[in-house]
């Protein structure tokens, strides 16, 4: 189970137990693959989007304004520690 959060942390929980098996921090710049800075932040609807072995999440769009600003569609790779550029 994944889950987004407004510090702009993403944290993966054990479906057995719910305990944090992995992170990770979403608030900094990203290099995109078409060149154009972007930087993470504040993490709501929607969630995490899992397909084909990958996993997609937007970070930076809070929608009400509220929370951590930014403008980053992240994607993560089965069994890859950082995040796809």
């Amino acid at each position: 189970m994944f889950s987004g959060g407004q510090d702009g942390i993403l944290r993966a929980l054990s479906t057995a137990d719910g305990k944090q098996i992995w992170t990770f921090d979403t608030v900094r710049d990203f290099t995109t693959a078409n060149g154009v800075p972007a930087k993470g932040g504040a993490m709501g609807a929607p969630g995490v989007t899992v397909a084909g072995g990958m996993m997609f999440v937007g970070s930076g769009y809070t929608g009400l304004g509220n929370g951590r600003g930014g403008n980053v569609l992240l994607a993560f790779e089965a069994g890859q520690s950082q995040s796809t550029r």
